[in-house]
């Protein structure tokens, strides 16, 4: 078949041509900006999952929906190397400008960029990651955002940013994905900066995305958290859902695919969407013509596993370092998980507390969570079954 019409997309963050069984979560971030926008009372919105359920895709999607709906949207990536406010100013900066091109805003947003201003001054020296070179254009506004402490500089600085957005008649809505990787301190600073803009009645928005272990780091830095933010589970699609990513985009261009081959599909991807993208794209590619085979799939399969150990699996795998990858691999030989760190301290031959520290450097990294006390659990799908194909013994 025509690899240029091949219609999937595997690439990190790229819209699939079909956003199965997400409708709900999108009208879910579309009620909520907008309540916000109106001064009407709305938690932020969180997006919790492991890798290749979609976050980002979506996360994206809702943003563009909501600029669509003129709101301004704040696009952030948390990063290990980057701190929060090194990340929001630059952005924030952006968004103030163009919203200071609006007579209604002009004055409001005028303000703002020089709290902006007084803000990267203020913690250039403990943040030094902040460009305080970059062209503010304003001076900073004495007595406001200047304090050199986040949590009170930050409550200043959207607050002033939802006065301007509220001039405008919009919504400053920050899409913040990789959230996990927020310092608990810069979090907790975040959390009671918006928690002052609700309680103002500013519209100022949070829609954020994360690995599971974002809902105890909420927890963790501010009690209330949990209230203030609807936590949003992002799983595998069910079986129906992933059927229709699979098969919809592959009808629109004219091509069928037998009901076999639809089914080894779904079981061998689980429903996760990254991997329905990687089995359809290989797939697509092998396939002579319409329709598509079993046999088809089998051979794709293994050119799909192939990929996915180089890319989407080796990548994380090559962060590890050897008492790391040891621990992940005894993980893997007690099966997907989740397991009891001290079953998994067992298949090492160590004590559970000997290898706490290890396990608290995987949590940090992103490649293992606890969802229950005492339970460790992969966060990247199938992560077992390729530690098994990487390392084929404990040794």
């Amino acid at each position: 078949m025509d690899v240029i019409r091949n219609p999937y997309a595997p690439g990190a963050g790229a819209p699939p041509p079909e956003l199965a069984g997400r409708d709900p979560v999108l009208d879910a971030v579309r009620v909520a900006v907008a309540r916000h926008r109106i001064g009407r009372s709305s938690k932020g919105i969180i997006l919790v999952g492991l890798r290749g359920v979609g976050k980002t895709v979506l996360l994206d999607r809702a943003r563009a929906d909501a600029e669509a709906d003129g709101i301004a949207a704040v696009v952030i990536e948390a990063s290990e190397q980057r701190s929060l406010p090194a990340s929001l100013a630059p952005a924030l900066h952006n968004t103030l400008l163009r919203l200071s091109r609006r007579e209604a805003a002009a004055d409001a947003a005028h303000r703002a960029l020089r709290a902006l201003a007084g803000f990267a001054n203020a913690l250039k020296v403990r943040y030094q990651d902040i460009e305080v070179g970059m062209d503010f254009d304003f001076e900073p506004e004495p007595g406001v955002a200047d304090h050199g402490a986040l949590d009170m500089d930050l409550t200043d600085l959207l607050e002033e940013v939802g006065r301007a957005a509220q001039s405008a008649d919009t919504c400053v809505a920050l899409f913040v994905d990789e959230l996990q990787y927020v310092d608990e301190a810069e979090l907790a600073a975040l959390i009671a900066a918006l928690h002052r803009t609700t309680q103002r009645q500013l519209p100022v928005a949070l829609i954020g995305a994360g690995l599971p272990q974002v809902r105890g780091r909420l927890g963790k830095a501010k009690s209330y958290a949990e209230r203030q933010f609807d936590l949003t589970e992002i799983g595998a699609l069910s079986p129906e859902q992933a059927r229709l990513a699979i098969v919809k985009p592959a009808l629109e261009e004219g091509v069928e695919i037998e009901a076999a081959a639809i089914e080894a599909i779904v079981a061998r991807t689980q429903g996760y969407p990254y991997f329905l993208q990687e089995w359809g794209n290989h797939v697509w590619d092998v396939a002579a013509q319409s329709p598509i085979t079993l046999e088809d799939v089998n051979v794709a399969s293994d050119r799909a596993i192939a990929e996915l150990d180089q890319s989407f699996f080796g990548v994380r795998f090559d962060r590890l370092t050897p008492t790391e990858y040891h621990y992940v691999r005894a993980m893997a030989e007690l099966g997907p998980g989740p397991h009891r760190s001290r079953d998994i301290a067992e298949a090492l031959g160590r004590e559970a507390p000997a290898v706490a520290p290890v396990r608290s450097r995987l949590i940090n990294k992103g490649m293992i969570w606890s969802p229950g006390y005492g339970d460790t659990a992969f966060t990247v799908p199938l992560f077992d079954e390729f530690m098994k194909r990487t390392m084929p013994d404990m040794e």
